[in-house]
């Protein structure tokens, strides 16, 4: 067995990111321990893991062939750490591993947000934490199918503790893409995760909210302020679509899907717009589209409306930008 084969591997916070990465992971004999919640650990102990993409990719991982856990000390023995759960769950995420990973240990926020980089960095001083980001989005099927249904691949921030580990991505088919500075990256995927409160509150599927025109013209309103904020703090978001990040609002290609309204889970709303609302009040500014959105998702996250038409929708959203 040769090093790459031996290098172990946790994925803390294992969703359908994280079950997706570490079961390509895991498909290329990287030895690979899931921890997640118990309800996930009882399916794919069944079923194994079948992994899909949009380019055809087909791979089934028999349960034997990786760990399922659902407490922190079965990271203890990895030499990398993928943290992926929710951003509101970072800083505990940070206490426990601080428990028990071993100094040295490789730890990489693949998370959405600005700050969970840092929040992990201060729980884990003894560790090496890098920025990285997931550019592709993971649907879970159900029966331990996870299926890549956008295009992307995985953004780290450049460092030499990462170097042992690239070959490793390279051969589960997540080749790594480096960056010397992270932030124009987050700031660009958060440009396209503006459309995720808009798809929630469309209940809609992600291509039928896009093929109505009021929707694409709320996504264009919330992009068009963040992008007057970033140019005011002087942020220039690097290029992560066929076309510059200037152009996004009026020809959106890539945005996200939401679920967690769907299940019933507390959504991220405060990690997405939310860094564009504390933007404008660190410029003294104001972010009024983007502060709606958030109330709307609040409400339905309250049991409030989550049915809305395009047109309301843009309607409640220019009335906000007016003041």
């Amino acid at each position: 067995m040769n090093q790459m084969m031996k290098q172990r591997i946790c994925i803390f916070g294992a969703g359908s990111i994280g079950c997706y990465v570490g079961g390509r992971m895991a498909a290329a004999g990287c030895p690979v321990t899931l921890i997640g919640r118990e309800r996930l650990r009882l399916e794919l102990i069944h079923s194994g893991l079948h992994l899909t993409d949009l380019l055809g990719a087909d791979l089934r991982v028999k349960p034997d062939a990786f760990c399922f856990a659902t407490d922190a000390d079965a990271a203890a023995d990895a030499e990398l750490v993928l943290v992926t759960v929710k951003s509101a769950d970072t800083a505990a995420a940070g206490r426990s591993l601080a428990k028990v990973l071993k100094p040295g240990t490789v730890v990489i926020s693949f998370q959405n947000g600005m700050g969970n980089a840092g929040l992990l960095r201060d729980a884990l001083q003894q560790q090496t934490v890098l920025g990285g980001m997931v550019q592709f989005n993971v649907l879970n099927r159900g029966g331990g199918h996870f299926h890549q249904g956008s295009e992307g691949g995985l953004e780290v921030e450049q460092h030499p503790a990462i170097e042992p580990f690239s070959a490793a991505f390279a051969r589960a088919g997540l080749p790594l893409k480096l960056h010397t500075d992270m932030l124009p990256v987050q700031w660009a995927k958060l440009l396209l995760n503006l459309n995720n409160p808009i798809n929630a509150l469309s209940n809609l599927p992600l291509k039928a909210e896009l093929s109505q025109r009021a929707f694409r013209k709320c996504i264009a309103l919330a992009q068009a302020e963040a992008l007057r904020l970033m140019g005011s703090a002087g942020i220039r978001p690097t290029r992560l679509t066929p076309l510059p990040p200037n152009w996004i609002p009026g020809l959106l290609k890539v945005p996200t899907w939401w679920e967690d309204l769907e299940a019933g889970r507390i959504t991220e709303v405060d990690w997405l717009n939310g860094e564009i609302v504390r933007l404008a009040e660190k410029m003294g500014h104001h972010a009024p589209v983007n502060a709606r959105l958030i109330a709307l998702i609040r409400e339905a996250e309250a049991g409030g409306k989550r049915h809305w038409s395009g047109e309301d929708l843009l309607n409640e959203l220019k009335q906000a930008a007016q003041g």
